[in-house]
């Protein structure tokens, strides 16, 4: 039996202790044997159903669920602690130190006329604190781990906001036609339905319409029709 203090009430400095003890030698042999790449998965997925308690309104579920999110974020502060590498204590610094630097307006002088000029200036920080020098670089920057019509639609808004794409629906949709065309006899389907998804995308970003959301609907409406 671990030396450990049953409480009525915990905080994160319990959950990091109970962390640490579960991959000490006498914790968990699950637990122990898991490294990064393992659990990379498990993010995700506690991440997404984080998600859907929000889309559910379901307050309850959301506290749960955002106790998993952390649960693995500590989880992967602890397999580096043990290798000397960082700490939790790291992680929020790092993101203190992100959010200060990214709020000027509220941490120096700088001067917003709103919350679209706050997002703009955002941006502008980010790609100098990323050393992104070319519209290329932001593009490149964007993760590829994202669902992919996440990760084109963020691809979309910057390449416009860049002018490397036009902003209004008409040249969207006109490319959204010309890609579909395309298809019916492509000697590379893939590409040719890549291309189609790409320009879908465009259209859903013109509209400003967001284009998870969006194949998300169509899915339930699918679902609910062949009941």
């Amino acid at each position: 039996m671990l030396d450990f203090e049953r409480k009525e009430r915990y905080g994160v400095a319990d959950l990091v202790a109970i962390m640490e003890l579960l991959r000490s030698p006498e914790g968990c042999p699950w637990d122990r044997e898991q490294d990064h790449a393992s659990i990379r998965r498990n993010l995700i997925e506690e991440a997404y159903e984080a998600a859907e308690a929000i889309d559910l309104d379901d307050k309850a579920a959301l506290c749960e669920e955002l106790g998993d999110v952390l649960l693995q974020i500590v989880f992967h502060c602890q397999m580096e602690r043990e290798v000397g590498g960082f700490t939790l204590d790291d992680v929020a610094d790092g993101i203190c130190k992100k959010l200060i630097y990214r709020h000027p307006h509220v941490f120096a002088d700088t001067t917003v006329s709103g919350a679209a000029e706050v997002l703009e200036n955002w941006d502008a920080l980010k790609r100098r604190e990323k050393k992104q020098e070319t519209t290329t670089d932001a593009l490149e920057a964007v993760a590829r781990s994202l669902p992919a019509l996440w990760r084109a639609e963020k691809i979309c808004s910057k390449a416009v906001k860049a002018d490397m794409l036009p902003a209004g629906a008409g040249e969207a949709e006109r490319a959204l036609a010309e890609a579909a065309s395309a298809i019916p006899g492509s000697a590379e389907p893939e590409k040719a339905v890549g291309d189609m998804l790409f320009a879908a995308v465009r259209v859903a970003k013109a509209l400003g319409v967001d284009p998870e959301q969006a194949l998300t609907g169509a899915s339930d409406r699918f679902i609910e029709s062949v009941k």
